[in-house]
C-alpha cells in the first residue's frame, strides 16, 4: 500500500484532535474530488512497518481522540491489507480511541467482501458513498455531498442494517 500524507493534528476529519492518514489510489475519480492527488496508485510514499510505527506513536498523546483514514480509497483492493493492519494495530493499542473512515463504497457493498468487513469490524464511524458534485454541500461537516452517510459502524454491524451516527 502507498499513502499520500499523514496529518499529525487534524481537526477537520472527525471529532476532536485526530491523526489522519490519506491512502494513495482511487479508481472512482469523482468529479470535484477534494483530493485528486491521491488517485494515482503509483503516487505518494510506500507504507512500511516504520510508517505504521510512526502513525501509532503520533496517536499516543491523550490529546488525540482517534485516527481518521481517508484517501484515495481506503477500501480499494490495493489498500485492504495495509488498512486492515492499521486498524487492527490501532484498536489493539488504543481500544478507547475511535477510528473514522471515508470510502466511496457503500456500507452495504463493503460488508460483502471479507477483508472490507474485517476492516469495518475495527472502525467506529464511516462516511460512505462517492462524492457527487451535483449534491455538493459545503455546510456538511463530515462529507462533501448530501448522498453520503455518517454511519455508526458498530451499531450497523449488530443490527445488520445501516444505523446513522447523527447529522453530517
Amino acid at each position: 500500500m502507498r499513502y499520500n500524507k499523514i496529518r499529525k493534528m487534524d481537526i477537520s476529519n472527525g471529532l476532536g484532535i485526530r491523526v489522519s492518514i490519506f491512502v494513495q489510489g482511487c479508481t472512482f475519480n469523482c468529479r470535484g474530488c477534494f483530493n485528486p492527488e491521491t488517485h494515482n496508485f503509483d503516487g505518494g510514499k510506500e507504507f512500511t512497518e516504520e510508517t505504521l510505527s510512526t502513525l501509532m506513536k503520533l496517536c499516543e498523546s491523550d490529546k488525540i481522540r482517534g485516527l481518521s483514514i481517508l484517501g484515495g480509497e481506503p477500501l480499494h483492493e490495493n489498500n485492504l491489507d495495509g488498512v486492515l493492519e492499521i486498524v487492527e494495530t490501532f484498536k489493539a493499542k488504543y481500544p478507547n480511541k475511535d477510528i473514522w473512515l471515508w470510502s466511496g463504497f457503500k456500507f452495504e457493498e463493503a460488508i460483502k467482501n471479507e477483508k472490507r468487513k474485517k476492516i469495518l469490524e475495527n472502525i467506529d464511524y464511516m462516511i460512505d458513498g462517492q462524492f457527487e458534485f451535483p449534491q455538493r454541500d459545503l455546510k456538511l461537516k463530515w462529507a462533501g455531498s448530501r448522498n453520503q452517510r455518517f454511519i455508526n459502524v458498530k451499531e450497523s454491524l449488530k443490527a445488520n442494517e445501516v444505523i446513522l451516527a447523527g447529522e453530517m
